[in-house]
């Protein structure tokens, strides 16, 4: 059993949380933000909140993450912020020997003479160049763990080793009727990586 300290109390924090309610995987589940009163609405919106907690934190400081870690005794935090806010939490995680999960790596970095033809820094570069610096302190990190790229890698490959004999391409569609009242344009995740992801070069 575990305890979770999922850090950003808003829609994809309080989508594991509604999630989370209906598992027994784990003891407890805090739900950790700057504003702990977000935490507060989605645990009352809950059936049965026994095992779930908030919790404020700053999530641009890694010495306070793991603080709140430590004293809640977390085995694993979930990044549920935006990826501005990547690297505070990974490293924290990190500090306070928890596994690390996250919905989209660290941003890229644009290329120093010609940024709209090629990547400076591909998005997650320091995340992933962490990995012996994780393996060697026996810890995992789940990087970029969101829908596509995420999920979709983890179900291709359960696809190659459990369902067929050869693959020769893996397609991947992605579509949504999500609308907002008032606003012309929704995304279906956050803005900022959405923006990210469409000025970067091919």
């Amino acid at each position: 059993m575990a305890n979770i300290l999922v850090i950003g109390a808003g829609g994809v924090g309080g989508g594991m949380a509604s999630i989370a309610e209906t598992r027994s995987f784990f003891d407890s589940f805090i739900l950790a933000d700057i504003n702990s009163g977000r935490g507060d609405e989605i645990i009352a919106k809950l059936e049965d909140p026994g095992r779930f907690s908030s919790a404020k934190v700053d999530a641009r400081s890694k010495t306070d993450i793991v603080a709140l870690a430590q004293r809640v005794k977390a085995d694993v935090i979930v990044n549920a912020c935006d990826p501005r806010l990547n690297e505070p939490i990974f490293e924290a995680a990190f500090e306070a020997g928890c596994t690390y999960l996250d919905m989209a790596m660290n941003l890229s970095k644009p290329h120093p003479t010609n940024p709209y033809e090629d990547v400076g820094e591909p998005l997650g570069k320091d995340q992933i160049s962490s990995d012996e610096r994780w393996k060697e302190k026996g810890l995992l990190a789940l990087v970029g763990m969101g829908v596509e790229p995420g999920l979709s890698n983890v179900f291709a490959r359960y696809a190659s080793d459990h369902l067929f004999d050869t693959i020769d391409e893996i397609g991947v569609r992605d579509g949504s009727n999500l609308s907002i009242d008032g606003l012309d344009f929704a995304p279906t995740f956050s803005i900022w990586t959405t923006i990210e992801e469409t000025l970067n070069p091919p």
